[in-house]
């Protein structure tokens, strides 16, 4: 593993420890106040808070795990450890924002009466405690999928604070007790939108699909730009983990080029252009078929 990336696992799995501390101290109490005022937007938001605590731990696992070096029978190593994570993460993000969602609309015909200004207090003091995780976290590498869905979880805590922060002050100021379940629904619905996006990014890595900042037909039209090369098939493009691109395919060159030199500018123009440092590129020597780019 690169001394790089080594070292951002490392300042990664610090910020994801103290997150961890922080994010486990604010459940408690949040949960506490949320009993003793009677709402669900407190209660809401430990609840993703208790969640938050299984995804942080999860991706800390991953970390760990995906650091485990390559062997005969995990040829890449356990980078996709991370990935599975991040899915999970996901589908927990998912899960926790439905319940929130329910529980609000139960409320919404029966509206209880709430501790509002305690309320607001314990609001107001959560959101300094999930600002501070998240920035935290906003210090790892989040185009790595693991790490995003644990930063996507803290970012879930700031808006059910803001969330209950609004509904807090309608309570205090207006008595309007509706505030409550709407708001929870509010957050339960942006909780829910964050997590589309982590599950859709998992699911691409796992189905190997290409990469979204990478264009096909770009690769294709650069692959073809290079003295010799006659063809291009059997062109696949994936993630092996978030921020690790691959590439193979065959290239078709004329009979008179230089089939190394061909594979060298091939692999360089890969590396410099598009980024993507594992390339396996199969050399086939002109067949007399009519030139293409497919």
């Amino acid at each position: 593993m690169p001394h790089g990336h080594s070292h951002g696992q490392l300042s990664s799995k610090r910020g994801l420890q103290l997150a961890l501390l922080v994010t486990a101290v604010w459940f408690a109490v949040e949960t506490l106040a949320g009993f003793y005022t009677n709402s669900l937007a407190l209660l809401g938001d430990a609840g993703h808070m208790l969640s938050d605590l299984a995804a942080m731990s999860l991706s800390l696992l991953a970390l760990k795990i995906s650091a485990l070096p390559p062997n005969h029978k995990k040829t890449y190593g356990y980078v996709r450890a991370e990935i599975l994570a991040a899915l999970a993460n996901g589908v927990i993000l998912v899960v926790v924002g439905l319940l929130i969602a329910w529980e609000g609309y139960q409320r919404l015909s029966q509206p209880p009466v709430i501790k509002s200004a305690v309320m607001l207090a314990v609001a107001v003091a959560g959101l300094a405690a999930n600002v501070a995780a998240a920035l935290l976290l906003s210090r790892s590498d989040l185009n790595n999928l693991n790490l995003r869905g644990a930063f996507l979880h803290v970012v879930g805590d700031i808006l059910g604070s803001l969330g209950a922060i609004i509904a807090g002050i309608l309570m205090w100021r207006n008595s309007w007790y509706l505030a409550d379940p709407v708001v929870s629904l509010i957050v339960a619905g942006l909780i829910v939108f964050s997590a589309w996006r982590l599950l859709r990014d998992s699911a691409d890595v796992l189905l190997e699909g290409t990469p979204r900042h990478l264009d096909i037909g770009d690769i294709l039209a650069d692959l073809g730009s290079v003295p010799g090369v006659i063809a291009v098939h059997d062109l696949h493009v994936w993630s092996i983990t978030s921020g690790m691109p691959a590439m193979s395919c065959h290239v078709e060159v004329r009979s008179d080029a230089d089939g190394s030199a061909v594979l060298d500018a091939l692999t360089e123009l890969m590396r410099n252009r598009h980024h993507i440092g594992h390339t396996t590129i199969q050399i086939e020597k002109e067949r007399g078929l009519v030139p293409q780019i497919r």
